[in-house]
């Protein structure tokens, strides 16, 4: 008799270690602060913004969260200073056991201009699957599912817009998760768009990844390709680099200052352009993200 299997990923989570190590923990796009608070009451607040490097345009948002993890509720209602007013709904194991209803609105009053996601995920024992309505766009339904076995992966996701009554969107992936490594294809876009990315964790103190991306309606021919590290200092630090086939070189640095202070700084340089110098302009970037939380 075989061992019941593990939850898989989600759709959105297929190969999530990859782009975690090539995408997280690069601030070069700007400064940026977030504050995190949370009460007695399971009420948490959070604070953040920030401010591109290359525009000097600042945004940000005030954000407030209660959970009711008894009950597997949590509500979410926030606010960016663009004017637009978000609120989240998640309800979760309360109707059955793996479904987790979802509800997200979005209202701008300036562009008189809304949006409605009605989400419902099913998680089991070797399937994670979601249905998503897009009620004024469209209105759009989107489903995509997950079936795991040992390790392998099959998922596939479909849009479906029901004014027209066609199928606007399609999508395909194939994976593999072992404890310390991961294989991940997709082909997205109506299959227009393959990518393929790869994860090894070394040992317990160093991780690598890489990803390549093929578009076969793109106007440049060839592959893109990333490659990248991280490698722990201590337990408080750890470093990132990530280089592409364009030559743009990416660094990382993160440091807990203290519990509850978190300091990242982050760096690019086109290694084709290394005599244009300036942080500031498209060429180099610099930047930081801290983090505060209680």
């Amino acid at each position: 008799m075989s061992l019941p299997q593990p939850v898989p990923p989600s759709w959105k989570d297929l190969g999530k270690s990859s782009n975690d190590l090539l995408g997280k923990d690069y601030p070069f796009q700007g400064t940026s602060l977030e504050v995190k608070t949370k009460t007695p009451s399971n009420v948490t607040f959070k604070v953040a913004g920030a401010r591109d490097s290359k525009t000097s345009n600042i945004a940000g948002d005030i954000e407030a969260k209660y959970a009711d993890f008894k009950n597997g509720l949590v509500f979410t209602e926030s606010w960016t200073t663009s004017n637009v007013l978000k609120s989240q709904l998640e309800l979760e194991n309360y109707l059955a056991k793996g479904l987790k209803l979802d509800i997200n609105t979005a209202l701008m009053p300036e562009k008189g201009s809304k949006s409605a996601l009605l989400n419902v995920v099913y998680k089991q024992s070797g399937v994670h699957t979601r249905a998503v309505l897009d009620v004024f766009k469209g209105p759009t339904f989107t489903a995509d599912t997950v079936f795991g076995r040992d390790g392998f992966l099959f998922g596939a996701e479909t849009a479906y817009n029901v004014t027209e009554g066609k199928i606007s969107r399609y999508a395909a992936a194939l994976g593999y998760n072992a404890k310390e490594y991961s294989v991940t294809l997709h082909g997205l876009n109506n299959l227009n768009t393959f990518s393929a990315s790869y994860y090894h964790r070394v040992s317990p103190d160093v991780e690598a990844g890489a990803k390549a991306v093929y578009d076969t309606k793109a106007t440049t021919s060839g592959v893109a390709l990333e490659v990248g590290a991280k490698a722990y200092l201590d337990s408080a630090a750890f470093v990132k680099a990530k280089i592409n086939n364009s030559g743009v070189l990416a660094l990382g640095y993160t440091q807990a200052l203290r519990p509850g202070v978190k300091a990242s700084f982050g760096l690019a340089l086109d290694t084709q352009r290394l005599n244009e110098i300036s942080p500031s302009g498209p060429t180099h970037k610099v930047g930081a993200h801290i983090v505060f939380e209680s």
